[in-house]
Protein backbone atom coordinates (compact mmCIF):
# COMPACT_ATOMS: atom_id res chain seq x y z
CA UNK A 1 0.00 0.00 0.00
CA UNK A 2 2.31 3.04 1.34
CA UNK A 3 5.10 3.64 3.25
CA UNK A 4 3.58 5.63 6.61
CA UNK A 5 3.73 5.71 9.84
CA UNK A 6 5.43 5.10 12.79
CA UNK A 7 3.53 3.82 15.24
CA UNK A 8 3.02 4.44 18.59
CA UNK A 9 2.83 1.51 21.37
CA UNK A 10 0.75 -0.04 23.41
CA UNK A 11 -0.68 1.86 25.85
CA UNK A 12 1.10 5.06 25.64
CA UNK A 13 2.92 6.52 23.31
CA UNK A 14 5.69 6.97 20.45
CA UNK A 15 7.02 9.94 19.02
CA UNK A 16 6.03 10.55 15.19
CA UNK A 17 8.66 10.86 12.51
CA UNK A 18 8.98 10.47 8.75
CA UNK A 19 11.20 8.80 6.71
CA UNK A 20 10.23 8.86 2.94
CA UNK A 21 6.74 8.58 3.19
CA UNK A 22 6.60 7.41 6.29
CA UNK A 23 4.97 9.49 8.91
CA UNK A 24 4.28 8.35 12.49
CA UNK A 25 1.94 8.76 15.15
CA UNK A 26 2.31 9.19 19.05
CA UNK A 27 -0.03 9.02 22.15
CA UNK A 28 -0.12 9.94 25.66
CA UNK A 29 -2.49 8.07 28.17
CA UNK A 30 -4.43 9.82 30.84
CA UNK A 31 -2.77 10.13 34.30
CA UNK A 32 -4.66 9.53 37.15
CA UNK A 33 -4.91 12.70 39.40
CA UNK A 34 -3.89 13.20 42.93
CA UNK A 35 -5.97 13.41 45.77
CA UNK A 36 -6.35 15.84 48.11
CA UNK A 37 -3.59 15.18 51.14
CA UNK A 38 -5.39 14.57 54.49
CA UNK A 39 -4.49 18.00 56.62
CA UNK A 40 -1.77 17.87 59.21
CA UNK A 41 -0.14 19.99 61.82
CA UNK A 42 3.13 21.52 60.70
CA UNK A 43 5.24 23.60 62.86
CA UNK A 44 4.51 27.38 62.40
CA UNK A 45 8.60 27.91 61.26
CA UNK A 46 9.14 24.81 59.12
CA UNK A 47 5.31 26.04 57.23
CA UNK A 48 6.88 29.11 56.34
CA UNK A 49 10.28 28.07 54.92
CA UNK A 50 7.97 25.20 52.53
CA UNK A 51 5.46 27.35 51.72
CA UNK A 52 7.09 30.37 49.80
CA UNK A 53 8.79 28.21 47.36
CA UNK A 54 5.77 26.86 46.58
CA UNK A 55 3.83 29.83 46.96
CA UNK A 56 6.55 31.30 44.43
CA UNK A 57 6.34 28.80 42.09
CA UNK A 58 2.32 28.63 41.74
CA UNK A 59 2.73 32.75 41.03
CA UNK A 60 5.35 31.51 37.79
CA UNK A 61 3.02 28.88 36.70
CA UNK A 62 0.33 30.94 36.61
CA UNK A 63 2.45 34.54 35.44
CA UNK A 64 3.47 32.76 32.64
CA UNK A 65 0.55 31.03 31.41
CA UNK A 66 -0.86 32.66 28.04
CA UNK A 67 -3.92 30.84 27.10
CA UNK A 68 -7.57 32.18 25.49
CA UNK A 69 -10.12 33.66 27.19
CA UNK A 70 -13.08 31.53 28.88
CA UNK A 71 -15.05 33.46 26.65
CA UNK A 72 -13.44 32.77 23.51
CA UNK A 73 -12.83 28.47 24.61
CA UNK A 74 -16.90 28.86 25.18
CA UNK A 75 -17.56 30.02 21.92
CA UNK A 76 -15.13 26.99 20.20
CA UNK A 77 -16.53 24.55 22.86
CA UNK A 78 -20.07 24.42 20.94
CA UNK A 79 -20.36 21.11 20.14
CA UNK A 80 -23.02 19.35 21.85
CA UNK A 81 -23.80 15.80 22.86
CA UNK A 82 -26.13 15.53 20.39
CA UNK A 83 -23.27 16.44 17.98
CA UNK A 84 -21.32 14.20 19.25
CA UNK A 85 -23.24 11.11 18.91
CA UNK A 86 -24.18 12.09 15.50
CA UNK A 87 -20.81 11.98 14.37
CA UNK A 88 -20.16 8.81 16.27
CA UNK A 89 -23.50 7.66 14.44
CA UNK A 90 -22.46 8.26 10.90
CA UNK A 91 -18.13 6.76 11.84
CA UNK A 92 -20.25 3.38 12.82
CA UNK A 93 -21.77 4.00 9.38
CA UNK A 94 -19.15 4.52 7.43
CA UNK A 95 -16.82 1.40 8.61
CA UNK A 96 -20.06 -0.88 8.41
CA UNK A 97 -19.79 0.14 4.51
CA UNK A 98 -15.93 -0.40 4.20
CA UNK A 99 -16.64 -3.92 6.13
CA UNK A 100 -19.10 -4.56 3.06
CA UNK A 101 -16.03 -3.79 0.55
CA UNK A 102 -13.59 -5.22 2.98
CA UNK A 103 -15.54 -8.68 2.67
CA UNK A 104 -15.81 -8.22 -1.33
CA UNK A 105 -12.39 -7.67 -1.81
CA UNK A 106 -11.62 -11.38 -0.28
CA UNK A 107 -13.97 -12.89 -1.53
CA UNK A 108 -12.79 -11.99 -4.95
CA UNK A 109 -9.35 -13.10 -3.56
CA UNK A 110 -10.38 -16.84 -2.63
CA UNK A 111 -11.85 -17.03 -6.56
CA UNK A 112 -8.73 -16.96 -7.85
CA UNK A 113 -6.79 -14.20 -10.24
CA UNK A 114 -8.77 -13.76 -13.30
CA UNK A 115 -9.15 -9.97 -15.40
CA UNK A 116 -12.50 -9.72 -14.33
CA UNK A 117 -11.91 -10.15 -11.20
CA UNK A 118 -9.02 -7.74 -10.12
CA UNK A 119 -10.70 -4.89 -12.15
CA UNK A 120 -13.64 -5.42 -9.52
CA UNK A 121 -11.05 -5.87 -6.88
CA UNK A 122 -9.45 -2.85 -7.87
CA UNK A 123 -13.17 -1.01 -8.06
CA UNK A 124 -13.97 -2.25 -4.26
CA UNK A 125 -10.38 -0.98 -3.37
CA UNK A 126 -11.40 2.55 -4.96
CA UNK A 127 -14.62 2.96 -3.10
CA UNK A 128 -13.24 1.59 0.16
CA UNK A 129 -10.87 3.94 0.51
CA UNK A 130 -13.15 6.85 -0.59
CA UNK A 131 -15.00 5.87 2.45
CA UNK A 132 -11.74 5.99 4.60
CA UNK A 133 -11.36 9.41 3.82
CA UNK A 134 -14.44 10.39 4.88
CA UNK A 135 -13.81 8.63 8.27
CA UNK A 136 -10.89 9.98 8.85
CA UNK A 137 -12.70 13.65 8.08
CA UNK A 138 -14.79 12.41 10.87
CA UNK A 139 -12.28 11.54 12.82
CA UNK A 140 -10.61 14.83 12.81
CA UNK A 141 -13.79 16.90 13.30
CA UNK A 142 -14.28 14.93 16.81
CA UNK A 143 -10.50 15.69 17.61
CA UNK A 144 -11.52 19.51 17.51
CA UNK A 145 -13.92 18.95 19.90
CA UNK A 146 -11.54 17.29 21.97
CA UNK A 147 -9.26 20.15 21.55
CA UNK A 148 -12.04 22.87 22.13
CA UNK A 149 -12.81 20.91 25.42
CA UNK A 150 -9.36 20.87 26.45
CA UNK A 151 -8.42 24.37 25.96
CA UNK A 152 -11.53 25.03 28.00
CA UNK A 153 -10.58 22.44 31.03
CA UNK A 154 -6.97 24.67 30.83
CA UNK A 155 -8.16 27.30 31.63
CA UNK A 156 -10.82 26.68 34.00
CA UNK A 157 -7.97 24.77 36.43
CA UNK A 158 -5.78 27.81 35.48
CA UNK A 159 -8.27 29.83 36.80
CA UNK A 160 -8.82 27.82 39.92
CA UNK A 161 -4.88 28.11 40.56
CA UNK A 162 -5.18 31.43 40.38
CA UNK A 163 -7.57 31.53 42.96
CA UNK A 164 -6.42 28.70 45.24
CA UNK A 165 -2.67 31.09 45.03
CA UNK A 166 -4.67 34.11 46.22
CA UNK A 167 -5.94 31.97 49.42
CA UNK A 168 -1.97 30.87 49.86
CA UNK A 169 -1.23 34.47 50.15
CA UNK A 170 -3.47 35.35 52.53
CA UNK A 171 -3.06 32.46 54.64
CA UNK A 172 0.89 33.21 54.55
CA UNK A 173 -0.01 36.79 55.39
CA UNK A 174 -2.03 35.87 58.72
CA UNK A 175 0.43 33.28 59.46
CA UNK A 176 3.91 35.81 59.58
CA UNK A 177 1.62 37.99 61.72
CA UNK A 178 0.67 34.92 63.91
CA UNK A 179 4.30 33.86 64.48
CA UNK A 180 5.75 36.94 64.83
CA UNK A 181 3.50 36.74 68.84
CA UNK A 182 5.07 34.39 71.34
CA UNK A 183 2.76 32.12 73.02
CA UNK A 184 3.15 33.28 76.17
CA UNK A 185 2.41 37.10 74.52
CA UNK A 186 -0.81 35.70 73.02
CA UNK A 187 -1.58 34.63 77.04
CA UNK A 188 -0.87 37.42 78.21
CA UNK A 189 -3.32 39.50 75.82
CA UNK A 190 -6.15 37.22 76.49
CA UNK A 191 -8.62 38.43 79.24
CA UNK A 192 -9.76 35.13 79.64
CA UNK A 193 -8.58 31.61 79.38
CA UNK A 194 -10.89 30.66 76.71
CA UNK A 195 -9.86 33.46 74.73
CA UNK A 196 -6.00 32.15 74.76
CA UNK A 197 -7.38 28.78 73.85
CA UNK A 198 -9.13 30.30 70.61
CA UNK A 199 -6.19 31.89 69.80
CA UNK A 200 -4.19 29.10 69.83
CA UNK A 201 -7.28 26.89 67.87
CA UNK A 202 -7.04 29.57 65.22
CA UNK A 203 -3.45 29.40 64.69
CA UNK A 204 -4.02 25.91 64.32
CA UNK A 205 -6.85 26.16 61.99
CA UNK A 206 -4.37 28.32 59.56
CA UNK A 207 -1.84 25.66 59.59
CA UNK A 208 -3.92 23.03 58.46
CA UNK A 209 -5.73 24.90 55.84
CA UNK A 210 -2.63 26.05 54.33
CA UNK A 211 -1.65 22.78 54.33
CA UNK A 212 -4.98 21.77 52.54
CA UNK A 213 -4.16 24.89 50.30
CA UNK A 214 -1.05 23.50 49.06
CA UNK A 215 -1.97 19.79 48.51
CA UNK A 216 -5.22 21.54 46.29
CA UNK A 217 -2.38 23.60 44.12
CA UNK A 218 -0.26 20.86 44.05
CA UNK A 219 -3.02 18.39 42.78
CA UNK A 220 -4.27 21.69 40.28
CA UNK A 221 -0.98 21.58 38.76
CA UNK A 222 -0.38 17.58 37.98
CA UNK A 223 -3.87 18.21 36.91
CA UNK A 224 -2.89 21.11 34.10
CA UNK A 225 0.22 19.10 33.18
CA UNK A 226 -1.96 16.13 32.35
CA UNK A 227 -4.78 18.37 29.95
CA UNK A 228 -1.55 20.03 28.21
CA UNK A 229 0.16 16.34 27.70
CA UNK A 230 -3.57 16.01 25.83
CA UNK A 231 -4.00 18.66 24.21
CA UNK A 232 -0.31 18.66 22.66
CA UNK A 233 -1.35 14.69 21.85
CA UNK A 234 -4.75 15.97 20.17
CA UNK A 235 -3.27 18.11 18.16
CA UNK A 236 -0.50 15.98 16.49
CA UNK A 237 -2.99 13.42 15.94
CA UNK A 238 -5.36 16.46 13.78
CA UNK A 239 -2.04 17.18 12.19
CA UNK A 240 -0.60 13.48 11.39
CA UNK A 241 -4.05 12.47 10.20
CA UNK A 242 -4.53 15.11 7.38
CA UNK A 243 -1.03 13.84 6.23
CA UNK A 244 -2.16 10.33 6.32
CA UNK A 245 -5.78 11.49 4.18
CA UNK A 246 -3.26 13.60 1.88
CA UNK A 247 -1.47 9.81 1.20
CA UNK A 248 -4.90 8.10 0.86
CA UNK A 249 -5.90 10.49 -1.60
CA UNK A 250 -2.74 9.58 -3.54
CA UNK A 251 -3.15 6.12 -3.40
CA UNK A 252 -6.62 5.96 -4.19
CA UNK A 253 -5.18 8.02 -7.66
CA UNK A 254 -2.73 5.31 -7.66
CA UNK A 255 -5.57 2.36 -7.85
CA UNK A 256 -7.60 4.61 -10.53
CA UNK A 257 -3.75 4.43 -12.72
CA UNK A 258 -3.07 1.03 -11.64
CA UNK A 259 -6.66 -0.44 -13.18
CA UNK A 260 -6.49 1.90 -16.21
CA UNK A 261 -3.33 0.98 -17.04
CA UNK A 262 -3.98 -2.70 -16.53
CA UNK A 263 -6.92 -2.85 -19.07
CA UNK A 264 -4.57 -0.95 -21.39
CA UNK A 265 -2.56 -3.70 -21.49
CA UNK A 266 -4.64 -6.58 -21.59
CA UNK A 267 -7.15 -4.98 -23.82
CA UNK A 268 -9.64 -6.40 -22.04
CA UNK A 269 -8.01 -10.08 -22.87
CA UNK A 270 -7.81 -12.97 -20.28
CA UNK A 271 -5.25 -14.87 -21.87
CA UNK A 272 -2.88 -11.18 -21.49
CA UNK A 273 -3.39 -11.09 -18.07
CA UNK A 274 -2.72 -14.30 -16.91
CA UNK A 275 0.99 -14.13 -19.23
CA UNK A 276 1.30 -11.10 -17.34
CA UNK A 277 0.32 -12.20 -14.02
CA UNK A 278 3.06 -15.02 -14.54
CA UNK A 279 5.57 -12.55 -15.37
CA UNK A 280 5.61 -10.28 -12.67
CA UNK A 281 5.00 -12.84 -9.57
CA UNK A 282 8.25 -12.82 -7.59
CA UNK A 283 10.04 -15.77 -7.13
CA UNK A 284 10.79 -17.69 -3.46
CA UNK A 285 14.41 -16.77 -4.21
CA UNK A 286 13.60 -13.39 -4.41
CA UNK A 287 11.92 -12.71 -1.39
CA UNK A 288 14.45 -14.74 0.53
CA UNK A 289 17.01 -12.08 -0.33
CA UNK A 290 14.75 -9.09 0.61
CA UNK A 291 16.07 -6.67 3.33
CA UNK A 292 13.81 -6.49 6.40
CA UNK A 293 14.98 -3.14 8.54
CA UNK A 294 14.45 -3.00 12.13
CA UNK A 295 15.53 0.27 13.14
CA UNK A 296 16.57 -0.74 16.77
CA UNK A 297 17.17 -3.98 15.80
CA UNK A 298 19.27 -3.69 12.49
CA UNK A 299 18.42 -5.44 9.63
CA UNK A 300 17.21 -9.28 9.14
CA UNK A 301 16.70 -10.87 5.79
CA UNK A 302 13.11 -11.65 5.22
CA UNK A 303 13.66 -15.17 5.18
CA UNK A 304 15.02 -14.77 8.97
CA UNK A 305 12.14 -12.10 9.86
CA UNK A 306 9.79 -15.14 8.89
CA UNK A 307 11.27 -17.51 11.00
CA UNK A 308 11.36 -15.21 14.07
CA UNK A 309 7.87 -14.17 13.31
CA UNK A 310 6.65 -17.86 12.70
CA UNK A 311 8.23 -18.67 16.15
CA UNK A 312 6.29 -16.10 18.15
CA UNK A 313 3.33 -16.75 15.60
CA UNK A 314 3.02 -20.30 17.13
CA UNK A 315 3.72 -19.54 20.75
CA UNK A 316 0.89 -16.67 20.78
CA UNK A 317 -1.50 -17.35 18.14
CA UNK A 318 -0.92 -14.14 16.20
CA UNK A 319 -0.58 -14.93 12.09
CA UNK A 320 2.99 -14.56 11.21
CA UNK A 321 1.89 -11.80 8.47
CA UNK A 322 0.27 -9.40 11.10
CA UNK A 323 3.44 -9.61 13.31
CA UNK A 324 5.89 -8.69 10.76
CA UNK A 325 3.17 -5.93 9.01
CA UNK A 326 3.44 -4.05 12.78
CA UNK A 327 6.53 -4.52 13.43
CA UNK A 328 7.22 -2.96 9.82
CA UNK A 329 5.01 -0.33 10.73
CA UNK A 330 6.76 0.34 14.55
CA UNK A 331 10.37 0.24 13.53
CA UNK A 332 11.24 0.15 9.64
CA UNK A 333 10.30 4.15 8.41
CA UNK A 334 10.85 5.42 11.80
CA UNK A 335 13.33 8.31 11.12
CA UNK A 336 13.58 9.29 14.86
CA UNK A 337 13.97 5.96 16.56
CA UNK A 338 16.35 5.20 18.38
CA UNK A 339 17.78 8.83 18.22
CA UNK A 340 17.44 10.61 21.33
CA UNK A 341 18.40 10.47 25.09
CA UNK A 342 15.92 9.33 26.85
CA UNK A 343 16.50 12.05 29.89
CA UNK A 344 15.21 14.31 27.56
CA UNK A 345 12.91 11.84 25.82
CA UNK A 346 10.87 9.94 28.19
CA UNK A 347 8.47 10.65 30.16
CA UNK A 348 9.83 11.48 33.44
CA UNK A 349 7.96 9.57 36.25
CA UNK A 350 6.66 6.88 34.37
CA UNK A 351 9.38 5.49 32.42
CA UNK A 352 12.85 7.11 33.11
CA UNK A 353 13.29 4.87 36.51
CA UNK A 354 12.36 1.63 34.72
CA UNK A 355 14.40 2.32 31.47
CA UNK A 356 17.32 3.00 34.17
CA UNK A 357 16.41 0.03 35.71
CA UNK A 358 16.23 -1.99 32.83
CA UNK A 359 19.66 -0.44 31.12
CA UNK A 360 21.36 -2.00 34.89
CA UNK A 361 19.91 -5.56 34.14
CA UNK A 362 20.77 -5.52 30.87
CA UNK A 363 24.47 -4.16 31.52
CA UNK A 364 24.06 -1.37 28.81
CA UNK A 365 25.49 2.25 30.02
CA UNK A 366 23.15 4.94 30.12
CA UNK A 367 25.32 7.03 27.75
CA UNK A 368 26.03 4.43 25.03
CA UNK A 369 24.44 4.57 21.71
CA UNK A 370 22.26 1.24 22.72
CA UNK A 371 20.17 3.98 25.32
CA UNK A 372 19.06 5.81 22.80
CA UNK A 373 15.04 5.49 22.46
CA UNK A 374 12.67 7.59 19.90
CA UNK A 375 12.34 10.79 20.34
CA UNK A 376 9.88 13.55 21.56
CA UNK A 377 7.56 15.09 19.27
CA UNK A 378 7.23 18.67 18.42
CA UNK A 379 4.09 19.15 20.22
CA UNK A 380 5.23 17.46 23.36
CA UNK A 381 4.18 14.24 23.91
CA UNK A 382 7.10 12.01 25.22
CA UNK A 383 9.05 9.45 23.24
CA UNK A 384 10.99 6.99 24.56
CA UNK A 385 10.09 3.60 23.03
CA UNK A 386 12.37 0.91 22.67
CA UNK A 387 13.84 -1.04 20.25
CA UNK A 388 11.79 -3.41 17.11
CA UNK A 389 8.50 -3.59 18.66
CA UNK A 390 8.59 -0.06 20.23
CA UNK A 391 7.62 -0.89 23.66
CA UNK A 392 8.21 2.19 26.13
CA UNK A 393 9.70 0.97 29.10
CA UNK A 394 6.27 1.02 31.33
CA UNK A 395 4.77 -1.23 29.16
CA UNK A 396 7.77 -3.88 28.48
CA UNK A 397 7.78 -4.17 32.12
CA UNK A 398 3.94 -5.52 31.94
CA UNK A 399 5.63 -8.18 29.05
CA UNK A 400 9.12 -9.11 29.84
CA UNK A 401 8.25 -11.57 31.96
CA UNK A 402 5.94 -13.54 29.74
CA UNK A 403 8.61 -13.01 27.05
CA UNK A 404 11.22 -14.86 28.63
CA UNK A 405 8.89 -17.63 29.83
CA UNK A 406 8.50 -18.34 25.93
CA UNK A 407 12.12 -17.10 24.52
CA UNK A 408 13.78 -18.64 27.52
CA UNK A 409 15.99 -15.64 27.64
CA UNK A 410 16.18 -14.02 30.89
CA UNK A 411 16.21 -11.09 31.46
CA UNK A 412 14.10 -10.27 28.48
CA UNK A 413 16.21 -7.83 25.86
CA UNK A 414 13.61 -5.09 24.43
CA UNK A 415 16.41 -4.79 21.67
CA UNK A 416 17.01 -8.71 20.82
CA UNK A 417 14.84 -10.36 17.44
CA UNK A 418 13.45 -12.80 19.48
CA UNK A 419 12.33 -10.99 22.42
CA UNK A 420 10.99 -8.26 19.86
CA UNK A 421 9.04 -10.66 17.93
CA UNK A 422 7.41 -12.55 21.24
CA UNK A 423 6.59 -9.42 22.81
CA UNK A 424 4.31 -7.70 19.38
CA UNK A 425 2.40 -11.22 19.65
CA UNK A 426 1.74 -11.08 22.55
CA UNK A 427 0.64 -7.53 22.88
CA UNK A 428 -1.03 -8.03 19.80
CA UNK A 429 -2.96 -11.38 21.38
CA UNK A 430 -4.16 -9.07 24.39
CA UNK A 431 -5.74 -6.62 22.05
CA UNK A 432 -7.74 -9.10 19.74
CA UNK A 433 -9.84 -9.94 22.57
CA UNK A 434 -11.70 -7.00 22.91
CA UNK A 435 -11.78 -7.12 19.24
CA UNK A 436 -13.11 -9.99 18.92
CA UNK A 437 -16.72 -8.83 20.99
CA UNK A 438 -16.60 -5.80 18.55
CA UNK A 439 -15.81 -7.25 15.11
CA UNK A 440 -17.44 -10.85 13.36
CA UNK A 441 -14.87 -10.83 10.30
CA UNK A 442 -11.51 -11.45 11.37
CA UNK A 443 -9.92 -8.85 8.92
CA UNK A 444 -12.03 -6.16 11.07
CA UNK A 445 -10.41 -7.91 14.40
CA UNK A 446 -7.03 -7.57 12.99
CA UNK A 447 -7.23 -3.68 12.06
CA UNK A 448 -8.29 -3.37 15.55
CA UNK A 449 -5.90 -5.19 17.52
CA UNK A 450 -3.08 -3.00 15.39
CA UNK A 451 -4.96 0.23 16.05
CA UNK A 452 -4.84 -0.37 19.84
CA UNK A 453 -1.01 -1.57 19.70
CA UNK A 454 -0.22 1.91 18.34
CA UNK A 455 -2.74 4.16 19.87
CA UNK A 456 -4.14 1.90 22.88
CA UNK A 457 -7.59 3.07 24.13
CA UNK A 458 -7.78 5.78 21.51
CA UNK A 459 -7.86 3.10 18.98
CA UNK A 460 -11.18 3.97 17.02
CA UNK A 461 -8.94 7.05 15.43
CA UNK A 462 -6.39 4.75 13.96
CA UNK A 463 -8.61 1.74 12.60
CA UNK A 464 -8.35 3.61 9.25
CA UNK A 465 -4.85 4.86 9.47
CA UNK A 466 -2.11 2.81 11.18
CA UNK A 467 -5.12 0.08 11.61
CA UNK A 468 -5.80 -0.18 7.71
CA UNK A 469 -1.82 0.25 6.82
CA UNK A 470 -0.79 -2.94 8.92
CA UNK A 471 -3.85 -4.97 7.13
CA UNK A 472 -2.57 -3.71 3.33
CA UNK A 473 0.74 -4.74 4.79
CA UNK A 474 -0.43 -7.75 6.31
CA UNK A 475 -1.64 -8.94 3.17
CA UNK A 476 1.19 -8.40 0.75
CA UNK A 477 3.29 -10.09 3.37
CA UNK A 478 0.89 -13.28 2.96
CA UNK A 479 1.20 -13.39 -0.53
CA UNK A 480 5.11 -13.55 -0.15
CA UNK A 481 4.76 -16.28 2.74
CA UNK A 482 2.45 -18.43 0.15
CA UNK A 483 4.97 -18.37 -2.58
CA UNK A 484 8.58 -18.86 -0.08
CA UNK A 485 6.41 -21.86 1.65
CA UNK A 486 5.03 -23.26 -1.56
Amino acid sequence: MFNLLKPKILRDIKSPSRMGEGDSFSSLPSRINLSYYAARRIPIFNTLKVIVPVFAMAFLILGSAVAPTTSTLAANNTLDENEREALEVQLKELEGQIDQYEDQIVSYQKQGKTLKGEISNLNNKISKIGLEIKAINLTISQLDRKIGETQYQIVTTESDIEKNRESLAVLIKNLQASDQTSLMEVFLKSPRLSDFFNDVNNIILIQDNLQLTISKITDLKDQLEDQKDKLSLAKADKTTLREYQEVQKQENEKTKTQKNGLLDITKGQEGKYQSLLTETKKTAAEIRSRIFKLLGGGELSFDEAYKFAKLAGQSTGIDPAMILAVLDRESALGKNVGRCNYKTAMHPKRDIPIFEEILKELGISQDSSAALVSCANKDGAYGGAMGPAQFIPSTWKLYKDAVSKITGNSPANPWRHADAFVATGLYLKDAMRGCVDLYSNQTSRERCAAAKYYAGSRWRSYLWTYGEAVISRAIRFRDDIKTLTG
